[in-house]
């Protein structure tokens, strides 16, 4: 059959158009057309423009099966370079990549017969070998140079990477040294050292603490050569700081032997010492810490290796390390991102099932997140837990995620270390090379069950009988150099003494401490902060503003450029602001929050904001970023500001809560002078970050000594909107509070939050604050504040009644928080109720207790004290206040128990909420 039959049904002007279009962009066209004009291309390079021209006329007119015009050498030439288009677009799948296992089979193969060519062609010289980069040579030197490029311990997959710059760049580098390791003999000694290094520390460790959990790297100890050249090849291209999240599998590993922590501390936790901090910090199990530490390279330059704490929950610190990197990027490497590199380490199973991944590839090249490319590695153990791979993903590889971002992928056989040395360096070469991001599919086995207590017999008896016969990768190296005559007999045996008697000496000397001692993760940041309690966080704070200066703030951002267009409703809200501050000194919740904004950044303070929708806010309250226009150009006024020290940064994320929240946390965590906020679109979504907030946000100081002060603005209040738009759940993170891990917090008014931003960057400490934030009250006309609140005041964790005259006269008095403040108060004046005085808790937790004391002791005639919540019984503060509230006996004011927040129906939801409302104002009612 003629190879180019399906050219016959294209008509001569369809095949012209086509190859015009292709000239102008190779990837507008369909692969197969464009498999075919590169050849064209290449025919018409080598063969010289007449005769193929020619040819290419009777094959587009048809007349090819007929005439016999198209030589059968060039045809042969064609099926060539098909051959070579496979092997770059499947030979990964034809690898020897898998040191346990047998590959699965695929079909169709790269035999020749499948590219219309035959064994008869073996000794045929091809001019097609011009295209991987060699001279014209025979059929059977170019598959010999295929094979051992594509097809070795190393498969690349990058044929779907559509950039043409990108595509030869990795074809020409792969070719090189047929994509072979070329180390000199002491880069080869040096890797079997590190190999060494890996293998001793987990057979240490092992002997000593026989059955104890370290989550061993046994089966993929190549992945330390790998880092260590890494880091040193990464030094000399001039990155100055990694910053690493890794899940438990061969931390302990990494942690000793790249990060250079004392194997001293590694063996008082292993022993269970207690810690020496009893006040602030409880600790965690000794695989999930983390570390920063400096390390000098063979060259003796200097490199800052973080390696962030991370939880159980995998995958999660993948979002907090490109927080914690954007951070040092956009503090100290501005004009060169490339200086910090993120590294993600992966587990096989982990990356293919969890869902975070995606939403962290998916920020990857978003201009609120991106981090310059980030060289994720696999630690492939092929099962999670006790899943085999075949029943814990349906794609092909675990790392198919990658291609979303168009991401080159190299799978490497872990028994290969110098393979998975060479991998990770052209990984570092790329990501230098396009900022991008690269993935390394490290190919291995776990020596023991999923940890070392563990039994996989019990699920992979076969897989298990292969592996406890297999060689580790550092014995299977040295005896390639000893073949090799790189190094002789006595070589592994000295190393391994050397190291091992290292490791004697740190076990002895840790067993003469009696405590634990932790370091904080990433000091040299939060120099100058300090850990406090709650009696410290309840402290005043001085959060006053010269209101000079922010009338000079006002002034800005409440006037739009005079040579721009902006749309009608645009220009008249800039206008309404402008006519709050300077003729009715009544300011509404977004006024109060970019003055708060505005002060920091004057100041010297940064402010970086991310979530849904929040340049111009959810409810179309903030527009911090307004448009022009006819343009679309943007214009941030709080950039305008005159003198401001500090950097303003606002981005509308991607539809994402939980990747999201771990960014912005990681980037609160590296950057204490940065107010950091992340906001929901609603309240209700962010138990789409739960993980984030369970396991770093409320629990980071207890359990690592690490300091966090990130945001939540989580819009709260019942407004008739249904069960998914009323509530942030308010009662989950109250019940996450203790001792002292965070601020919460329910403001009413414009000054109290814009001093609670002001005091989240004014103390020499640092908590995360959740801030339920209201809905109906951006524009509520009782919840304003006057300019002088702003500058003169100070955050009031309880207000007290403002419209109480006589305090003899009250006979009940209500606590509550939040927006239902206003709907009490309106229902008083309605039933003209003088005797009833509304207190509001602006502060939930650290509750100020001292302060409700005395607001109670100040009613001396009250018999009736009442907490009121729009939340149902079980939802809400009350369960809070029930445990943390022991002054005074309270009577509950609220909906009656439900499973669904709020109701669905508009009528139901008011009714509901209206006799929550009278039961304020009437003991005989209950819920």
């Amino acid at each position: 059959m003629d190879r180019f039959s399906f050219l016959n049904a294209a008509h001569t002007a369809f095949f012209a158009d086509l190859y015009d279009q292709y000239l102008q962009s190779p990837d507008s066209v369909e692969p197969s057309w464009r498999s075919f004009f590169q050849g064209f291309d290449f025919a018409l390079a080598n063969y010289g423009s007449e005769e193929v021209g020619q040819q290419i006329a009777y094959i587009a007119s048809g007349e090819s099966q007929d005439s016999g015009k198209v030589s059968e050498k060039l045809q042969k030439e064609f099926n060539v370079l098909k051959l070579i288009e496979g092997y770059r677009t499947r030979g990964h799948l034809f690898t020897k990549t898998n040191p346990v296992r047998e590959r699965r089979t695929y079909t169709p193969t790269l035999a020749l017969e499948n590219f219309g060519l035959s064994s008869a062609d073996l000794n045929t010289v091809f001019d097609a070998a011009k295209m991987v980069n060699m001279q014209p040579t025979t059929l059977a030197e170019i598959i010999k140079h295929l094979e051992r490029v594509y097809c070795q311990s190393i498969g690349v997959e990058f044929m779907y990477i559509r950039n043409p710059e990108i595509q030869e760049w990795i074809k020409n580098r792969l070719d090189v040294n047929d994509n072979q390791p070329a180390f000199s003999p002491d880069q080869k000694k040096n890797i079997l050292k590190k190999l060494n290094e890996a293998v001793s520390f987990e057979t240490f460790l092992h002997t000593k603490y026989v059955g104890q959990k370290r989550f061993s790297l046994e089966g993929c100890e190549s992945a330390i050569p790998a880092l260590d050249a890494l880091i040193e090849a990464a030094a000399e291209k001039g990155v100055e700081q990694f910053v690493m999240g890794m899940a438990h599998r061969g931390r302990l590993n990494v942690l000793a032997n790249i990060f250079g922590k004392n194997t001293q501390n590694i063996f008082s936790e292993f022993d269970g010492k207690d810690y020496d901090d009893d006040m602030y910090f409880d600790g965690d199990v000794k695989y999930h810490l983390g570390l920063t530490s400096d390390r000098s390279t063979d060259s003796g330059k200097k490199i800052n290796l973080n390696l962030a704490p991370n939880p159980s929950h995998l995958e999660t610190v993948g979002a907090v390390i490109e927080g914690i990197a954007r951070a040092k990027q956009d503090h100290n490497h501005s004009n060169d991102t490339s200086k910090v590199l993120p590294i993600a380490v992966h587990g096989d199973a982990a990356i293919a099932g969890q869902g975070i991944v995606y939403e962290i590839v998916q920020m990857a090249k978003l201009d609120g997140y991106k981090t310059g490319g980030t060289i994720h590695l696999v630690i492939n153990n092929q099962v999670g837990f006790t899943t085999n791979y075949l029943d814990a993903r349906s794609s092909t590889y675990c790392t198919d995620v990658a291609k979303v971002t168009l991401s080159p992928v190299l799978h490497v056989n872990a028994d290969d270390a110098e393979a998975v040395v060479h991998a990770m360096l052209f990984a570092l070469d790329y990501r230098m090379q396009f900022g991008g991001d690269v993935f390394i599919d490290l190919l291995g086995y776990r020596k023991y069950g999923h940890n070392e207590g563990d039994e996989p017999r019990f699920t992979q008896p076969k897989l298990y009988k292969i592996i406890s016969k297999h060689e580790n990768a550092r014995d299977i190296y040295a005896e390639k150099l000893k073949s090799e005559g790189v190094i002789d007999a006595t070589f592994v045996k000295s190393l391994e003494e050397a190291y091992k008697a290292k490791l004697d000496e740190n076990l002895e000397e840790s067993r003469k401490k009696d405590l634990t001692v932790i370091t904080p993760f990433m000091q040299n940041e939060w120099e100058g902060f300090h850990q406090v309690s709650d009696d410290v966080m309840l402290q005043k704070v001085d959060t006053t503003f010269d209101k000079e200066k922010l009338t000079e703030i006002a002034t800005t951002i409440t006037n739009l450029p005079k040579d721009k267009k902006f749309i009608n409703k645009i220009s008249r809200l800039i206008a309404d602001r402008n006519a709050m501050y300077f003729e009715k000194d009544q300011l509404d919740w977004a006024m109060g929050e970019l003055l708060a904004y505005g002060s920091l950044l004057a100041e010297g303070y940064d402010v970086r904001m991310s979530g849904q929708d929040v340049e111009r806010g959810t409810f179309s309250h903030r527009h911090a970023v307004v448009k022009v226009e006819d343009s679309e150009e943007e214009v941030v006024l709080l950039n305008e500001i005159a003198d401001k020290k500090g950097n303003f940064y606002i981005y509308n994320s991607l539809l994402s809560e939980y990747g999201v929240l771990g960014f912005e946390y990681g980037y609160a965590l590296a950057s204490p002078k940065t107010l950091t906020i992340w906001e929901a679109q609603f309240g209700d979504f962010s138990n789409g970050a739960q993980i984030m907030m369970d396991q770093y946000i409320s629990a980071g100081e207890d359990k690592w000594n690490s300091q966090n002060g990130i945001v939540l603005l989580l819009p709260h209040g019942y407004e008739n909107q249904g069960a998914e738009h009323s509530s942030a759940r308010m009662e989950r993170y109250l019940q996450l509070c203790a001792k002292h891990n965070m601020y919460i917090a329910d403001c009413t008014t414009p000054a109290n939050f814009f001093h609670l931003m002001r005091r989240q960057m004014k103390t020499n400490f640092r908590k995360p604050l959740v801030v339920f934030s209201p809905k109906s009250l951006l524009r509520h006309p009782l919840a304003v504040s006057k300019v002088d609140e702003l500058a003169n005041g100070r955050f009031q964790e309880v207000i007290d009644d403002p419209a109480v005259t006589d305090k003899k006269a009250i006979k009940s008095l209500v606590f509550c928080t939040g927006k239902v403040y206003y709907d009490i108060i309106a229902k008083r004046e309605e039933l003209g109720r003088n005797d009833v005085a509304v207190v509001r808790l602006e502060q939930l937790f650290p509750l100020p207790v001292e302060q409700l004391r005395d607001i109670i002791a100040s009613y001396p005639n009250v018999d009736d004290y009442v907490w009121a919540q729009e939340e149902p019984k079980n939802m809400g503060a009350y369960s809070f206040m029930l445990m943390n509230f022991n002054l005074v006996k309270l009577r509950l004011a609220s909906p009656k128990a439900y499973s669904a927040p709020a109701a669905g129906s508009y009528e139901r939801s008011k009714k509901r909420q209206a006799n929550a409302i009278a039961m304020v104002f009437d003991k005989d009612l209950f819920n």
